[in-house]
């Protein structure tokens, strides 16, 4: 198996199969030319999906996940971003917003849950900020009325690497999810954990997760 090019998208399949999803990778996504703001000029570059999750025992918004994956090694401070979108500056040469283009801008949030609906069949989803960690409240990320209406009402979280890598090595330990204990992991992330645990390393009790 292949390695993917981004490692927090390799813990994010690996913590959405631990939970019964299928996974998509990278779904292209454009502002439909109807719009009456579509502009040729600039709405004619891809943004993606970096990750959808389907999970067919589920209902409602928990059916449907549509991550956004932002490696950045310094974290996430989600007040700082919301000011610099909302003041409309630039960080490290692009336009804060763009970073964000499906919950900043209403034509390009049509076109994310556009191709989230014609991928599952269904306008119901869970936006899914995947990140590092989380500097700050993340709530005023998570219930900005802005971004909520932009998609449509459904609902926004943040979930960070070490959310994940628990609910993994949990998983792993314990033989839950979609897979017994002994069966090997889907992604490398899953694998080394797996290793780390033939081994007998105790992430959690070796201070290498925060509590």
């Amino acid at each position: 198996m292949a390695t993917k090019e981004d490692i927090l998208e390799q813990i994010v399949e690996e913590y959405l199969l631990h939970q019964g999803y299928f996974v998509q990778h990278n779904l292209k996504f454009l502002p439909l030319q109807s719009h009456r703001k579509f502009n040729s000029a600039t709405d004619s570059n891809h943004s993606d999906i970096d990750i959808l999750g389907f999970n067919p025992r589920l209902r409602g918004t928990n059916r449907v996940v549509a991550v956004s994956c932002k490696s950045w090694q310094g974290g996430f401070n989600p007040q700082h971003w919301l000011d610099a979108i909302n003041n409309n500056e630039t960080i490290s040469g692009r336009a804060a917003w763009k970073g964000f283009r499906e919950l900043t801008s209403p034509k390009w949030s049509q076109g994310f849950r556009d191709t989230v609906r014609i991928a599952t069949g269904t306008n119901k989803f869970t936006y899914v900020l995947a990140v590092a960690r989380v500097i700050g409240d993340p709530t005023c990320w998570t219930e900005n009325s802005k971004f909520k209406r932009n998609l449509g009402g459904n609902p926004i979280r943040i979930v960070d690497v070490a959310k994940m890598i628990r609910r993994i090595d949990e998983d792993i330990k314990s033989g839950a999810g979609r897979r017994k204990a002994t069966t090997l992991a889907a992604t490398e992330v899953g694998r080394i954990l797996q290793m780390f645990n033939a081994a007998g390393f105790d992430l959690s009790n070796q201070g290498l997760l925060p509590q």
